[in-house]
């Protein structure tokens, strides 16, 4: 049993929002237990300069933390040229063009902004998933008025992080145990079951390759009840492979 009272495989608290921006296309706020994002997907009726002419349009991301986000005040971002955030946006947005035909969204662009107001670890898992739920709700909303021909969704997609902590798998880490665990893992799953991004850092104790194939099963189990969240707030936009 796990100091808030968890099971090793067990996620937080999840909840997922939608449509609590009045302005964005598709927008959700997503929990993950004490940790909450806003995601928001904005609609640009043009590609990038660099993909004009090919017929194929782009997701990206932009990921950010609110300065009262944390136990202290961090300083308030003013670029994304470098470092953690650019780091997690670049996750994130590759994440989410996983769940998109580009070709079939044509030379237009979807941006998805991340934005955490409350973090207890797991921020980016957290931004992948809600991204997502943001970004579903936009395209459905483009493909009713007529501005996409038509739903460009292939993949749903999730994100879960795990550690190993003396022996122990640790299914969706919150911040305390995030920040003393030896092994961290995060992983970025479809519904198909196909991995879209896997980033892992033992910092101690090297893990075995029985141990990793162990915490891509626990991974698999938890963004496999990701997607029920997500599926549940979505309605029949687009339904998860095999139901």
């Amino acid at each position: 049993m796990r100091a808030d009272g968890r099971l090793f495989d067990q996620l937080r608290d999840i909840k997922i929002t939608p449509h609590v921006s009045e302005y964005a296309e598709g927008s959700c706020m997503v929990e993950f237990g004490k940790t909450k994002v806003l995601c928001t997907a904005t609609y640009e009726a043009k590609a990038p300069q660099w993909l004009i002419g090919t017929g194929s349009g782009w997701v990206t991301a932009e990921y950010g933390m609110l300065p009262r986000s944390t136990h202290t005040r961090i300083k308030r971002e003013k670029s994304m040229t470098g470092g953690r955030t650019q780091e997690i946006s670049r996750l994130i947005g590759r994440s989410l063009r996983a769940a998109v035909d580009l070709k079939l969204l044509g030379e237009k662009q979807i941006i998805v902004d991340c934005d955490v107001i409350n973090a207890d670890g797991g921020t980016r898992t957290a931004s992948v998933t809600g991204g997502f739920v943001a970004l579903a709700l936009a395209l459905k909303k483009l493909a009713d008025v007529s501005e996409i021909k038509t739903l460009p969704l292939v993949n749903y997609v999730s994100a879960i992080s795990v550690g190993l902590h003396e022996g122990n798998i640790l299914l969706d880490l919150n911040y305390e145990e995030d920040s003393t665990i030896g092994t961290d893992m995060n992983f970025v799953m479809t519904d198909k079951g196909q991995f879209v991004e896997v980033q892992g850092t033992a910092e101690h104790v090297p893990f075995s390759r029985d141990q990793l194939f162990k915490m891509m099963d626990v991974a698999e189990k938890g963004c496999r009840e990701l997607f029920i969240h997500q599926a549940s707030v979505m309605g029949e936009i687009y339904r998860i492979a095999g139901k």
